[in-house]
């Protein structure tokens, strides 16, 4: 299973119920909750104030976050379905699987280095 693509010097990321793709410039969150529309939220990498990430275990999804000028984390759920991870309805976080680890590593790294 392949969770990160480079293709045009953009970088993907599949998540739980959605993914991140960063071009280098424009981060694209695009999520898909239970019985809503998908959605996009776009964010330039020049605007983050900081990233969290933290890697999934075998048991637990992890998530992958910006924090935006003006705007404070998220808050972790707490709770065995939440398993310590932002609400879903937060837009500028995205759960990730085990299998993603490294690909949203890359992806945090990346986002670090175009911020400056």
């Amino acid at each position: 299973m392949t969770t990160s693509t480079h293709t045009g010097g953009g970088m993907d990321v599949k998540g739980v119920m959605g993914s991140i793709n960063f071009d280098g410039e424009w981060i694209t969150i695009t999520k898909k909750e239970v019985g809503q529309q998908q959605r996009q939220f776009r964010i330039r990498a020049a605007d983050v104030t900081g990233t969290r990430l933290k890697p999934a275990t075998r048991l637990f999804h992890g998530y992958v976050q910006f924090v935006l000028p003006g705007s404070a984390p998220a808050n972790e759920e707490k709770g065995l379905m939440a398993g310590g991870r932002p609400p879903q309805s937060d837009p500028h976080s995205l759960s990730i699987r085990h299998s993603a680890n490294d690909a949203a590593q890359a992806l945090v790294t990346a986002v670090e280095q175009a911020r400056g």
